[in-house]
């Protein structure tokens, strides 16, 4: 089965399911288990085709959220995907501007957060350090 996402070369493929309301996010066939598991912890529930040895894994909104929910939640999704190095690409009719713009300043927040205590390496120096003394 092809996806969007193999069509298009990217990791992540939000969009409206033809003649359905039903939000979709295709990843690439053989895509890795963590980004699998990271489309999960954001909200959005897997499905697997044929359920014995998946050959096709592809992940939905819940349904059972209203429509403008459904489209915050997959918008909500692009930054922390982005954040985890991911290629990511959502039609304009789930795009949700003020969704992305939330989801994007509390990454912001989250990471900003991170860095005091997980500094980053001190860049290298052309000079070599002073050696040690001891007494």
């Amino acid at each position: 089965m092809a996806n969007l996402a193999d069509e298009y070369g990217t990791d992540v493929e939000l969009y409206v399911k033809p003649l359905t309301t039903t939000i979709h996010a295709d990843t690439p066939t053989g895509a890795p288990a963590a980004l699998h598991d990271l489309l999960e912890q954001l909200g959005l529930k897997r499905h697997e085709y044929p359920t014995s040895a998946p050959l096709y894994i592809w992940h939905t909104v819940p349904d059972d959220l209203a429509a403008d929910e459904q489209r915050r939640l997959a918008t909500r999704a692009i930054p922390a995907l982005r954040l985890a190095g991911y290629k990511v690409n959502c039609t304009p009719e789930v795009f949700d501007e003020a969704a992305f713009q939330q989801a994007a300043h509390e990454a912001r927040a989250r990471t900003t957060h991170a860095s005091p205590r997980n500094p980053a390496p001190a860049p290298c120096s052309s000079r070599p350090a002073p050696a040690r003394r001891t007494p």
